[in-house]
């Protein structure tokens, strides 16, 4: 039987391009989530692995989306091959038990780490930069300005919470947030 792994490391990725091309290569089953690589406890992936027997194949659409690191992947990898298990990476291709595939292996998975970690170390020097500006803000941008947010707290006044949701856009939830800092300040 041919099972697929799917993974994306954040809410706001789509699995659709690697589900997709699982299917397009015939997977029996589709496991998906939507995980950081660093977080071990990856359901679908246990689940995934609890099942696959002799004569199977994984089929991943990269080998980063398989493990986070590379001790994990080849943890994963050699207790694959122990079982039997066949590992297909769509990018690389079929993984094979050989002295030449487990260097090619070890090889594929220190990249993916050494990218990982390269990204994270420029992510980090980026935040540090910006940090130095006067008007660096951590985190996600307001959607709303604050006269736009003092104009519908205005409207409070004479509406109800409903009515200026309906003429702002504004949920009531950020409205009472809004109306918490007037008072703490």
């Amino acid at each position: 039987m041919k099972y697929g792994y799917a993974r994306v490391s954040t809410v706001s990725q789509e699995l659709e391009v690697q589900i997709k091309s699982l299917e397009k290569e015939g997977c029996d089953k589709i496991y998906y989530e939507k995980f950081t690589g660093t977080n071990t406890d990856r359901p679908q992936l246990k689940e995934v692995l609890s099942l696959l027997k002799e004569g199977d194949t994984l089929i991943v659409t990269k080998l980063d989306r398989l493990a986070r690191n590379t001790e994990e992947g080849i943890q994963i990898i050699k207790g694959l091959f122990s079982k039997g298990v066949r590992v297909h990476v769509l990018n690389v291709g079929l993984l094979e038990d050989t002295t030449m595939g487990r260097f090619f292996l070890t090889t594929l998975l220190a990249v993916a780490e050494m990218e990982r970690n390269l990204i994270v170390e420029r992510t980090q020097e980026g935040k540090a930069i910006a940090r130095q500006r006067e008007d660096f803000r951590e985190g996600r941008p307001n959607k709303y300005s604050k006269k736009q947010v003092a104009h519908a707290l205005d409207l409070l006044e004479n509406h109800s919470y409903k009515q200026v949701e309906e003429i702002t856009g504004i949920s009531k939830s950020t409205l009472i947030r809004a109306k918490r800092k007037l008072v703490t300040n």
